[in-house]
């Protein structure tokens, strides 16, 4: 399989998140990103966006013949431009430069910049699962119950009182939790129906680690399935206790969940829109929500 610097003639869009939190924290900008990949053999248009214009500009350079998409920003800009992708033969080159940059690290792709453009000029695309809910793609998880308002109340006090995302998701957890109500849910899949109360369900493309030194980790991206994991606990200091014992144990391995395995499935609520997380932002979606998970719909660039 050829590499991306295998031809001169091949043409990279770079998309990058204007307001991504390592761009602003390095002072990245343009005309430093298109030298770095000058450096590594590669001619990219480069373009700095925020992040409401990410869909618009990528769909764009994908109209003009872009034969790879870069996507420089955090997880939420990943999934943007991957949803475009998805289904396609053109591959998809990550530069993480976000806060957490869950799929970078789970792919083993460098955190440094000049190492992350090496791997898009010298790597090999690679056909990765994708996971699907009522349309929107998500390349890590999705979750519901008490996350997705904590990282709306989040996104709000960064926006408002400039705090950092660890100081605001505390004050959003202790904002949310005291009067966060238990999510009644149905789960349906291959003849399965069960129902569940919970304060926390999660939905992972492909096996997560669940403790909190490994959480995110992912070993394989192709198995063709999705892991569904509900958190029995009901009561709010339950909620807390998990996340305290997942500082000694796979949390997936305890009775404190139930865990699925499954190519697809549903869920069912009475709520008629609920707050869906996907890869680091908030949807709201109409129930039932109907998840499977595309296999091999993504080609990502790696290292070799």
């Amino acid at each position: 399989m050829t590499t991306i610097s295998s031809s001169p003639h091949r043409r990279i869009a770079a998309i990058i998140n204007s307001g991504a939190g390592s761009v602003i924290a390095a002072g990245l900008e343009a005309d430093g990103l298109r030298r770095l990949f000058a450096e590594a053999g590669v001619e990219a248009d480069v373009h700095f966006v925020p992040g409401d214009r990410i869909v618009t500009t990528a769909r764009a350079a994908l109209a003009a013949g872009a034969e790879a998409l870069v996507a420089g920003g955090g997880d939420g800009t990943i999934r943007s431009v991957a949803g475009i992708l998805v289904g396609g033969d053109v591959p998809l080159g990550v530069l993480p430069v976000g806060t957490l940059n869950h799929f970078a690290r789970d792919l083993g792709i460098p955190v440094e910049l000049p190492a992350a453009v090496r791997v898009i000029a010298d790597g090999v695309p690679r056909a990765l699962d994708v996971g699907e809910v009522n349309g929107e793609i998500f390349v890590n998880n999705s979750v519901l119950g008490l996350y997705p308002p904590v990282v709306q109340v989040r996104d709000q006090e960064r926006r408002e009182k400039n705090r950092n995302k660890w100081l605001a998701t505390v004050s959003a957890l202790w904002k949310v939790l005291p009067g966060h109500p238990l999510l009644h849910i149905r789960v349906k899949a291959d003849g399965l129906a069960v129902d569940h109360q919970s304060r926390f369900v999660f939905v992972g493309n492909n096996e997560y680690e669940m403790s909190a030194f490994t959480y995110g980790a992912r070993s394989r991206f192709d198995s063709g399935d999705l892991f569904l994991y509900i958190a029995k606990s009901r009561t709010r200091l339950g909620l807390v206790g998990l996340g305290l014992l997942s500082l000694f144990r796979d949390l997936k391995w305890t009775d404190r969940f139930d865990r699925f395995c499954l190519p697809e499935l549903t869920i069912e609520t009475r709520k008629k829109a609920l707050p869906v997380y996907l890869d680091g932002e908030v949807v709201i979606l109409n129930p039932p929500l109907r998840y499977r998970n595309q296999p091999h719909a993504l080609r990502v660039i790696l290292p070799e």
